[in-house]
């Protein structure tokens, strides 16, 4: 399903008055985004690694909105959730996915950064509360992770993973 971004009116005014205080890559990406260029297709022109990440910032700032979905009328697509939304948790806590989050989380930071470049953090997400303290650590995480060279060509895809069990 190819997912196309489209300015909002806000959007369209931080491209001409630039006050936003975006980084010059997450202007270059609200730049580019049309309302015709498919997630895909900016992937491939910005050759940002982050893409994901940006879009979805992008996206809470209100800078852009979902147009359409692979041919998708606007209105279907309207209830899509944010693109770097968590998901909804259970009712009733459950530890195992919380351990699970955690453990994802610090052995992946362990990984593509190591424990001395990143001690402050990983003690951060030891002592973390649950899923709502893991979730206020998840930017962290992110930046931790594309701070590394290995770390950007994986982070879609472990972005991907974190947020089934976050």
């Amino acid at each position: 399903m190819a997912v196309v971004f489209a300015k909002t009116p806000k959007g369209q005014d931080e491209v001409v008055a630039k006050s936003g205080g975006l980084t010059p890559r997450q202007r270059r990406v609200l730049i580019m985004v049309d309302g015709k260029r498919s997630v895909e297709e900016l992937r491939t022109m910005l050759l940002a690694d982050d893409l994901q990440n940006t879009l979805g910032l992008l996206e809470e700032l209100e800078l852009i909105a979902v147009s359409s979905t692979g041919g998708a009328p606007v209105a279907a697509v309207q209830s899509l959730p944010p693109i770097t939304a968590f998901s909804e948790l259970p009712a009733n806590a459950d530890p195992l996915r919380l351990q699970m989050a955690r453990n994802f989380m610090v052995n992946t930071v362990n990984t593509f950064v190591g424990a001395l470049g990143a001690s402050s953090l990983l003690d951060r997400l030891a002592k973390a509360d649950g899923h709502a303290g893991l979730r206020a650590l998840y930017d962290e995480w992110y930046h931790a992770i594309v701070s590394s060279r290995d770390g950007r060509r994986e982070a879609e895809a472990l972005r991907s993973k974190l947020l089934q069990v976050i």
